[in-house]
């Protein structure tokens, strides 16, 4: 939602009202509704407020479609590719550097056993990350796995697919072949990931995300 210049204090409290009041309607989906919002002021970088992280402002000017108001698209500008890659790896140690992750990457069989929707998220998070850092586009899973799969080969390839072939049809709690594709992949699928982040990370000098990286990366392979 792009509200009218300026936002009202009130704002955020409406925002959040709205969201709890959908989110325990039981409406399909409702639970996994994310409420992104501000005003082409604080989308522009011009003033504070609102919550629209970089990605899906690149997803609004790229793809956003008109429901109700005025048309606004035009008057926001592009995030830069150091704003999406900061962003992404703000949001990678916040989700996927946890205790409860790190174990279960190291644990293929408790890895293969998760609900579909943890499992191909923590195999495509990485790939998705790849994807918006190396293109500067939103990182949609088919376009991501194409992108990554044309350059890395071997198990972090055939996982990447496995993964989105996954979303469709989830393998089996005791599938052999997930499990092994797990097992030979996905350490080295983060692998890429993190050596690539931490690369960039130290060219925008920001060391503290950068260290934070290369000890998340020593944590995988202990």
């Amino acid at each position: 939602m792009v509200l009218s210049d300026p936002l009202a204090t009130r704002d955020a409290d409406s925002v959040a009202s709205l969201s709890s009041s959908i989110a325990g309607s039981r409406a399909p989906f409702a639970d996994r509704l994310s409420v992104f919002w501000g005003s082409v002021a604080t989308l522009s970088g011009a003033a504070a407020g609102g919550r629209f992280p970089p990605l899906d402002r690149l997803d609004l000017k790229q793809f956003g479609r008109l429901l109700a108001g005025r048309y606004v698209r035009s008057e926001l500008p592009l995030p830069t590719r150091k704003e999406l890659v900061l962003a992404g790896s703000e949001f990678a140690l916040w989700r996927l550097a946890t205790d409860e992750v790190t174990s279960k990457l190291k644990d293929p069989r408790a890895l293969a056993r998760s609900d579909p929707k943890t499992l191909t998220k923590l195999v495509l998070y990485p790939v998705r990350f790849l994807f918006t850092a190396r293109t500067g586009e939103v990182g949609r899973n088919e376009a991501a796995v194409d992108h990554y799969v044309s350059s890395a080969k071997g198990v972090r390839a055939k996982l990447a697919r496995m993964a989105l072939e996954w979303r469709d049809a989830p393998p089996g709690l005791s599938d052999k072949t997930a499990i092994e594709a797990i097992a030979r992949g996905v350490i080295p699928l983060y692998r890429d990931f993190l050596s690539d982040h931490e690369r960039r990370l130290r060219e925008y000098e920001r060391n503290d995300l950068a260290d934070a990286f290369h000890q998340w990366e020593q944590r995988l392979q202990t």
